[in-house]
């Protein structure tokens, strides 16, 4: 039997001894995630497999691309773990929290007989279960390989997953799919073809390239991975303090929030946008409060809305997190949302985001930075100030910051250097406001100016002083 039919159709055969892992039931139908990855930079070639994670220093959660032995890596909500409380038959292993995953950037070549992949839980944490998915189209689309891995010991347990020889190159990634405390341990992932031999790697980074020119067609985009949802700075310094209601972060893996809970909303959502983010995830429309705001602070429900004349306005758009459920259901929590004018929200702000989407498709990518400033805004009902009886307040502007430059690495020194498009927009959320986003555009000083912010604290002062004094004047059909 061969791998690559069973990638295309339903599932590869794996085994494991049983007394250390159970397998849930496996869901019906083959499940499906498009995921744009690949990789730009200077590189020599990897070592053969295994992946040992003995070459890499990641050592915190935050998403990004890691050099490692077999070749680059994204690590998302992962980190390379080194302490006592890893398992791991060396001095690393991957550590996986949450619903976090390692994806390989490169693809192995065809060939691919055996998988075998090794895991235990971290320290002595509570059970967890993770899943192998594979592309056979250079990362573009994967599907689920074989069952789920439930594991329950601390001793690090070898899953085999046997395949006839893939006739394509074969790109791997594992997901933590519980999402609970438990954390997880990976290591000595094993590629083997016929007769045992190894498969060989990747490309390993080395010096990245200072630029990367626009590509002229969007599928020679760079896509290196899915980059610091924060990475132009925090526009308020904020900090997860509970005793700092009016300025408390909220980080999540797909963005990041300053919020007010005095009132109700975000001050700023910062996040980052490339085709990795987007595929074919349905729209999930299951607005909630979110759970990770401190007990004390009052809980944004879907009903606070309720018959104010006001859109549920996101920040971060559903339509910007569409790789899959999990990410397209994380932008309904009511963390995420402001009380828009319908007008504002559906048409100014729809045509904007609309606009940012297309670029991306172009080959862009972009970070952006939302959120809102002032007291009082118009919409179905009227003039309002607050709404849910005075407990989430209504803004006067609606405001966002959009950094475009083309697909590569070395961002913030590529911004800083000019290459990127910076956009400022500012405008009233009431329902006269003019569908024509571009008429908004003010400087990024101007912006500061008014919400108090500092939005590009992460550039050298010589380039924000240089870049943030301009108002966009570019094309915007």
């Amino acid at each position: 039997m061969r791998l690559f039919p069973l990638l295309l159709l339903p599932l590869l055969a794996c085994s494991q001894a049983p007394v250390e892992t159970t397998r849930p039931p496996l869901p019906e139908g083959p499940p499906a995630i498009p995921v744009e990855s690949g990789g730009r930079c200077v590189a020599q070639a990897g070592t053969a497999f295994p992946e040992t994670f003995e070459a890499g220093s990641k050592g915190a959660y935050t998403a990004a691309t890691e050099p490692l032995g077999t070749g680059l890596w994204y690590f998302e909500d992962a980190l390379i773990g080194s302490s006592e409380q890893d398992h791991k038959h060396g001095e690393h292993a991957a550590r996986l929290r949450g619903k976090g995953r390692l994806r390989m950037n490169f693809d192995a070549p065809a060939g691919v007989r055996t998988i075998r992949v090794s895991s235990a839980l971290y320290g002595q944490d509570a059970a967890a279960t993770w899943e192998l998915w594979g592309s056979v189209d250079g990362g573009r689309t994967f599907r689920r390989i074989g069952q789920p891995v439930r594991v329950q010991s601390p001793r690090l347990l070898s899953t085999t997953f046997q395949a006839g020889p893939t006739p394509a190159p074969l790109r791997l990634e594992i997901r933590k799919t519980d999402g609970g405390s438990g954390r997880l341990n990976i290591d000595d992932i094993a590629l083997e073809a016929a007769g045992g031999a190894a498969v060989a790697g990747g490309s390993v980074a080395t010096t990245p390239q200072p630029t990367t020119p626009q590509p002229t067609n969007p599928n020679q985009a760079v896509v290196v991975g899915r980059d610091d949802n924060m990475a132009l700075g925090n526009p308020s310094g904020a900090t997860a303090d509970a005793s700092n209601p009016t300025n408390y972060l909220l980080t999540k893996p797909q963005f990041t929030i300053g919020y007010n809970a005095q009132r109700g909303t975000p001050t700023w959502v910062s996040w980052h946008l490339n085709r990795a983010w987007m595929g074919a995830a349905p729209r999930q429309d299951d607005f909630r409060p979110d759970p990770a705001l401190p007990r004390q602070f009052y809980a944004v429900t879907r009903n606070s809305y309720s018959g104010s004349g006001f859109d549920k306005g996101h920040n971060c758009p559903s339509a910007d997190r569409t790789t899959d459920l999990d990410d397209n259901s994380a932008t309904f929590l009511m963390t995420n949302m402001i009380p828009q004018a319908a007008n504002n929200n559906q048409r100014t702000w729809g045509n904007l985001e609309e606009w940012t989407r297309a670029q991306v498709q172009r080959g862009q990518e972009v970070y952006v930075v939302m959120g809102c400033y002032g007291k009082g805004g118009t919409g179905l009902n009227g003039l309002k100030t607050t709404i849910d009886q005075g407990r989430v307040t209504v803004p006067a502007r609606v405001w966002k910051l959009l950094v475009l430059l083309p697909e590569g690495t070395n961002d913030l020194q590529r911004i800083a250097a000019g290459q990127a498009r910076i956009l400022a927009i500012d405008t009233p959320n009431d329902q006269a406001v003019d569908p024509d986003w571009s008429r908004y555009r003010v400087s990024v000083d101007a912006l500061e100016a008014a919400t108090g912010l500092d939005l590009l604290s992460k550039l050298p002062l010589e380039a924000q002083t240089r870049l943030q004094k301009t108002v966009d004047t570019g094309p915007v059909r």
